[in-house]
């Protein structure tokens, strides 16, 4: 019994000695997030990173579709605020503002409770993986705001925090621009990821047949990828005779 005892308190002292590193490892390798001032000067910046990705070409796409790191399958309908979702075994036409839509497995529809839990699921994925797709397009979203601010390793940047809107409003990005004002890469503090500041880069720029223009790769703690990207005006332009969301009316 005393040998039990003595394992299960080496156990916890080894457990603690690893708590103990992985938070010293957060607390160094995090960045504080830089502080600025809201300025007319910062909304000018970001009103030029809006031209340079053609954001009325974006605002003009009414379909588009799209995979996210090879597991999420999207078709939106960005007029009627609708979405396909799919992964796995799993499908879901969902009602973006209304957290709604239709559930189903292998083509079969879910029970009530289960198809609430996928919905659910299905409205975070988007909130994320839209938000990947073009998150250069929503910097002036509602409850937004903008400042010019100087990183750590001199570089400057234009951070845009969220006070509101998807899962997890609070976070706070900080744009890096090249020289047409196109997004090359920005750090993040958000509240999923416990470092501050971790970068990842905004890359392989492609121009949709509407011409709004999307970054396909991002490299960071992770690589992610937009795969499959194809953008219209009307569902028939994705190559669909039916609309894909009639079930949704």
């Amino acid at each position: 019994m005393k040998k039990i005892v003595k394992i299960f308190k080496w156990v916890g002292i080894i457990l603690l000695i690893l708590l103990a590193v992985i938070f010293a490892t957060i607390f160094i390798a995090s960045e504080k997030k830089p502080t600025g001032v809201a300025s007319p000067e910062a909304d000018q910046l970001a009103q030029e990173m809006l031209t340079a990705i053609n954001k009325p070409a974006w605002d003009s796409t009414a379909y588009i579709q799209w995979t996210f790191k090879g597991m999420h399958e999207y078709l939106w309908d960005k007029e009627r605020h609708f979405s396909k979702v799919s992964w796995g075994d799993y499908e879901v036409l969902l009602d973006i503002n209304k957290i709604g839509g239709i559930a189903r497995k292998d083509g079969a529809l879910l029970s009530a409770e289960k198809s609430e839990e996928i919905i659910q699921k299905a409205w975070e994925y988007w909130c994320n993986d839209s938000f990947w797709l073009n998150a250069p397009s929503k910097i002036f979203d509602p409850g937004t705001t903008r400042s010019l601010v100087t990183l750590k390793d001199e570089r400057e940047g234009l951070m845009v925090s969220y006070a509101s809107g998807g899962v997890t409003p609070g976070d706070s990005y900080v744009w890096i621009l090249d020289e047409n004002k196109l997004p090359s890469s920005y750090k993040m503090w958000v509240k999923i990821i416990p470092v501050g500041g971790v970068e990842f880069t905004w890359d392989k720029w492609e121009e949709l047949d509407t011409g709004a223009k999307i970054a396909t790769w991002h490299e960071g703690l992770i690589d992610l990828d937009i795969s499959d990207l194809e953008a219209g005006y009307s569902y028939r332009d994705m190559g669909l005779k039916e609309d894909p969301f009639v079930a949704l009316y």
